[in-house]
């Protein structure tokens, strides 16, 4: 599959959504942003020191979205109780705090909409017409219908997301098993799939669960640590894997 940029014996492409195939790791990133400043000035008052970028990469980018709030806390030193999963928005649990974020999340793509990566649309119908089996993984909860907004559903044989994980009491990234499911469901060894990410707990994933190839999509300057978390090749857009015109 040298056309495609892969290894001859991949046979299936694993391709996480935000930021990959979608538009919308911005969005998710500026919702935590705004939720988790908002709890840390309520909190720390004069000692309040934002949420930066560094903190959305480190801890946050890939995660589920409670195991991203539990993360960032303890970075701080902050242990909250888990609360239940239906706590409301804002209450002082990790799962208040977590939907918070997921209501400004819909707010943003409600305001804005979901935008696709053309590059990423253009190598997955290559992908298929290769013959390759495809899935996408994803924390998300929110994965159906944002695929389905972009009209983008029908690209995946298989989907793994926030739902899905949960039914399943599968950990999320940067634990490999949503992948190694997702390679599972298509009848693939982990050796024979190719893991598509931009997230560092996603190229934790890849690397954990042996997968056959890794590829880092670099949305937002950092090649070199996708490739320290275990990318194979880093690229700026999947149309320059090739054979996507």
């Amino acid at each position: 599959m040298t056309q495609l940029g892969l290894p001859e014996d991949i046979h299936a492409c694993l391709f996480d959504l935000d930021g990959v195939v979608t538009k919308t790791a911005v969005v998710h990133a500026a919702a935590w942003k705004e939720m988790f400043d908002a709890f840390l000035r309520e909190r720390d008052g004069a000692d309040f020191r934002p949420f930066d970028a560094s903190d959305y990469d480190e801890y946050v980018d890939g995660r589920p979205r409670a195991d991203g709030v539990r993360t960032f806390l303890a970075s701080r030193g902050i242990d909250l109780p888990d609360g239940d999963p239906d706590d409301p928005p804002g209450a002082q649990t990790v799962h208040g705090l977590g939907n918070r974020k997921n209501e400004l999340v819909l707010e943003k793509i409600r305001t804005d909409g979901v935008e696709a990566y053309d590059g990423t649309l253009r190598y997955l119908e290559a992908v298929r017409a290769h013959g390759l089996s495809t899935a996408i993984v994803s924390s998300s909860a929110n994965c159906r219908d944002v695929l389905r907004s972009i009209s983008a559903e029908h690209f995946f044989d298989v989907r793994i997301d926030g739902v899905v994980a949960a039914e399943r009491k599968l950990p999320g990234k940067p634990h490999p098993d949503t992948f190694l499911a997702a390679a599972e469901d298509l009848g693939v060894a982990p050796a024979e799939a190719a893991v598509f990410e931009d997230a560092l707990a996603g190229m934790d994933a890849g690397r954990a669960g042996r997968f056959g190839y890794v590829v880092g999509v670099d949305r937002v300057g950092q090649t070199d640590a996708l490739y320290t978390h275990g990318a194979d090749v880093v690229v700026k857009d999947l149309a320059e894997l090739g054979d996507t015109e």
